[in-house]
């Protein structure tokens, strides 16, 4: 099968050469294209892209869109499965893409998605562990009454897509997202009878370093994404939200990380703050 692997560049110059090198180690996977989407800036990404003979587009920073980019270059694919991964990333095994995209070539699921580890002892540590367990597993429609809000859960940060089936869905739906535009297919994938895997056994690193106001932002942008689609409320997004924070204090408490004990109010006063605004003013 056709694979092509989508990933937006920004700013991205500190990233590129290890992540264009992670896509080119990739074992037992015969036709895999790379197509790198970069927008305009002042670093050196597109003179490294230029030396690593890396196919690429370049689009105006206010062509950007998290929904608009990924959607115009997997409609223009012909590739059967495609696979949207973020620049900052870390892919160290050789055998991520094919874990990855291997439940969708044997028709389980219609899209997969990785296990994110983080490597940094903060909150985001304890979030990705309650999001990417060790254990991978398949998601359907009849999880909804068991699982809710979750159900949809999937990452673009690094997962694949059945194309024909994202081309017949109609992707985003031509709509500009400025968050989750993942959770707003695995919604529409889900809805449709498709099921969605996640594979543990495909591994990436992925770390941040929030401030408390980057935080804010990014759940302001989330709760304007459930006012704009306010049929993922019905789903409880505010259980989902405190059992996260159930699990990260009492995972903190367990190991003795002081750091994140520290951090842990204000960091919720942060997300919470974000989202319950963020819904008013959408």
């Amino acid at each position: 099968m056709k694979i092509e692997i989508i990933c937006p560049l920004y700013n991205a110059e500190k990233y590129i050469n290890n992540l264009h090198k992670s896509f080119l180690m990739q074992k037992n996977v015969d036709d895999l294209t790379i197509t790198y989407i970069l927008t305009k800036s002042n670093d050196n990404t597109q003179t490294i892209l230029n030396k690593l003979g890396a196919t690429y587009s370049l689009i105006e920073p206010s062509e950007f869109s998290h929904s608009l980019t990924r959607e115009k270059a997997a409609m223009s694919s012909n590739a059967d499965i495609i696979v949207f991964v973020t620049q900052d990333v870390v892919i160290r095994r050789d055998d991520w893409l094919i874990n990855l995209v291997y439940g969708i070539y044997n028709g389980d699921y219609a899209a997969s998605y990785s296990r994110q580890l983080c490597t940094n002892n903060s909150i985001e540590k304890y979030t990705r562990e309650n999001n990417y367990p060790s254990q991978s597993f398949i998601v359907s429609r009849d999880d909804i009454s068991k699982r809710g809000l979750k159900t949809f859960f999937f990452s673009d940060a690094a997962g694949a897509i059945d194309l024909k089936i994202f081309k017949e869905l109609k992707g985003y739906d031509s709509k500009e997202l400025p968050i989750s535009e993942d959770m707003y297919f695995a919604y529409k994938l889900i809805m449709n009878g498709y099921k969605i895997g996640y594979c543990a056994d495909s591994e990436v690193e992925h770390s941040h370093n929030f401030s408390f106001k980057e935080l804010y932002n990014r759940y302001f942008l989330t709760g304007q994404f459930f006012r704009q689609n306010p049929y993922l409320d019905q789903y409880d997004t505010t259980e989902s939200g405190l059992k996260m924070a159930a699990y990260i204090f009492k995972s903190a408490i367990k190991e003795g990380n002081m750091k994140a004990l520290k951090e842990f109010f204000p960091n919720m006063i942060a997300r919470y703050g974000g989202m319950k605004i963020g819904k008013k003013r959408g």
